[in-house]
């Protein structure tokens, strides 16, 4: 066992043949290892979800977190391009959907790779990780409080998007969900719809909402970090990815 690692910028190509940076990691010991896409919250690609994609290089996966907003801009700051793409509504489904394919395809192409991908998303990035399990075959999906799955945003939202609720029989892998008792977005009524909905439908998934958290709680630079509970679905996730990611 080793925890060596490489972790840098890579590129990806996305949708449309767009191309993408990206920040990458992956352990550098020659064991097969399972692939992971990490999407990134609203706010944009930032050193703290870089932080996220160099833990899972060192708990043995490959990663890899495109950041959606690239198409805002080279050279411009992760916040200005962030600031840009919300301007816009956000990221369209569709353009999602091919840059996680892209990214996906980067760490199916690695050296050791097993074949094998999981995707885990968090705000807005857990909305897209549901569909991206909807509209991709890939192996194991983690949605981190996405919001407006089962609901559209408010009229004063930041964020164009429709609901994926309808999309659910389209589910292609094992699905985690980890959601704060205290959020509004997506509050524990619309977590139990989510629920109920993959139930009828018989897909396979794990829901846990945590007390005494709200939106955005593994967020470790931000007021809503909330320890206990980022610990305890820490420990979820890499369960999860440990049963459906391994060699």
């Amino acid at each position: 066992m080793t925890d060596a690692m490489w972790a840098g910028t890579v590129a990806v190509t996305g949708h449309e043949g767009a191309e993408l940076e990206a920040y990458a990691a992956r352990p550098l010991g020659s064991s097969p290892h399972g692939g992971v896409v990490v999407i990134h919250h609203m706010p944009g690609y930032d050193e703290a979800t870089k932080e996220i994609v160099r833990s899972f290089a060192a708990h043995g996966y490959a990663a890899i977190c495109p950041n959606l907003y690239s198409r805002e801009g080279a050279g411009v700051s992760p916040d200005d391009q962030a600031a840009a793409a919300r301007a816009k509504g956000g990221v369209p489904d569709e353009q999602l959907v091919g840059d996680v394919a892209g990214a996906a395809a980067y760490l199916k192409g690695l050296e050791h790779a097993n074949g094998k991908i999981g995707v885990i998303g968090y705000c807005s990035g857990g909305r897209q990780t549901f569909l991206a399990a909807c509209s991709l075959r890939i192996d194991a999906a983690v949605d981190c409080y996405g919001a407006f799955v089962v609901t559209a945003p408010p009229a004063d939202f930041p964020l164009t998007a429709e609901p994926l609720i309808s999309r659910a029989a389209d589910l292609s892998c094992p699905l985690l969900g980890l959601f704060g008792a205290d959020d509004k977005f997506p509050s524990p009524e619309e977590v139990d719809v989510l629920a109920a909905e993959l139930d009828k439908l018989g897909k396979e998934h794990e829901f846990h909402v945590f007390p005494d958290a709200g939106h955005g709680f593994f967020a470790t630079d931000r007021p809503n970090y909330r320890p206990a509970a980022a610990v305890e679905g820490w420990k979820k996730v890499f369960g999860f990815f440990g049963r459906h990611l391994a060699a």
